[in-house]
């Protein structure tokens, strides 16, 4: 009889290179450049449109994304985990928010979407989600303005001419038959590179704003800064106005005047998130504006137990703070469709 002895190494090996449970799990790896090859605006608001019908319905299970701050390195990061009850699909997206990047040749938000199963818990699918979180946040500004802003809008204005800007012009080109773009930005550069990108996408008038009073001359105004201070006035917004204020995601972020809110009809993605991380969030907690001055939420207007707009006259205001469901909602339309075309690496876990 012969003896055999298995080291502690030998053990481990064994278990971390033969699934415990009979079967081998892996994972679909997607990048960039799959989910670019896959996803577009069309499709990505119409999955967030549906996102925002479930959420005014209730049937979403999203808790409050909780944030790590980093003052030393002017960034965060934070956590979206969700649920889409009535499209049992779940999953949790990592995401960062650091303006200094762009002197380090890296973009300010980078992010990755996990996209598990609801019947097992595995995961399913891990994808960058830096080109998706942009994707789902212009289609949220573009549903937003399509539900919010007036039928007859023709200008829109921007202050800010990044990515997500330039997201939140295909969201709107979707909805409106625009004439005419303006943008305001510090940077020449990334006017120049906004510009360049407008003229691509419509046969419009693109024009560079020399101030941001200038921007608000429009009928859609999007707000896209990493501002902690207001840096649009009050007597700068007319009339039948709609903003999609787009900016202010964490706590102590602000774009607009707060008498703005208060003159307007104010619709938030989701309260209990922008009432802590929203543009609602410092004219709440200073006590400008109350909690019962917020009209609603988005997905109560798209489902019709809310009205947004009531008249041509009135200014609409939709706070942006963007939502787990939207990750999911359009992680798993990438997911899906990834797997029809073909494209991505399978990674193994065990």
């Amino acid at each position: 009889m012969v003896a055999y002895f298995i080291s502690k190494t030998d053990l481990l090996y064994l278990s971390y290179n033969k699934p415990l449970w009979g079967v081998q799990l892996d994972i679909l790896w997607l990048n960039q450049d799959d989910v670019k090859a896959v996803l577009d605006m069309p499709s990505a608001m119409d999955a967030v449109e549906k996102a925002f019908a479930e959420h005014g319905k209730k049937k979403v299970q999203m808790p409050p994304k909780p944030y790590l701050y980093f003052p030393k390195h002017n960034g965060d990061l934070r956590t979206m985990p969700a649920f889409l009850e009535e499209d049992d699909i779940a999953g949790v997206k990592i995401v960062n928010v650091h303006p200094e990047n762009r002197k380090k040749g890296l973009p300010t938000v980078m992010a990755v979407f996990v996209l598990n199963s609801t019947e097992t818990g595995a995961p399913l699918a891990i994808m960058d989600a830096t080109y998706l979180t942009n994707m789902r946040t212009g289609a949220a500004g573009g549903v937003a303005a399509k539900h919010l802003a007036r039928k007859d809008s023709k200008v829109a204005g921007f202050v800010g001419g990044g990515n997500q800007a330039r997201c939140q012009l295909l969201g709107l080109s979707e909805s409106f038959d625009l004439e005419c773009v303006k943008v305001y930005t510090r940077s020449s550069a990334s006017a120049n590179s906004f510009v360049s990108f407008a003229e691509k996408l419509l046969s419009c008038d693109v024009v560079v704003a020399e101030t941001i009073s200038d921007v608000c001359q429009s009928d859609i105004v999007v707000t896209a800064t990493p501002s902690r201070n207001p840096i649009v006035k009050e007597e700068w917004i007319a009339e039948g106005t709609h903003i999609n204020a787009i900016g202010a995601d964490a706590q102590g972020k602000e774009e607009l005047d707060p008498l703005i809110l208060k003159r307007g009809r104010v619709v938030v993605d989701d309260k209990l998130q922008a009432f802590h991380s929203g543009e609602v969030n410092v004219p709440l907690s200073s006590g400008i504006i109350t909690e019962d001055m917020i009209c609603c939420e988005i997905g109560e207007v798209i489902t019709g137990l809310k009205k947004g707009r009531v008249s041509e006259k009135d200014i609409t205001i939709f706070d942006s703070t963007g939502l787990a469901i939207q990750d999911v909602a359009v992680g798993n339309l990438v997911y899906r469709r990834a797997i029809e075309s073909g494209i991505g690496e399978n990674l193994k876990m065990f």
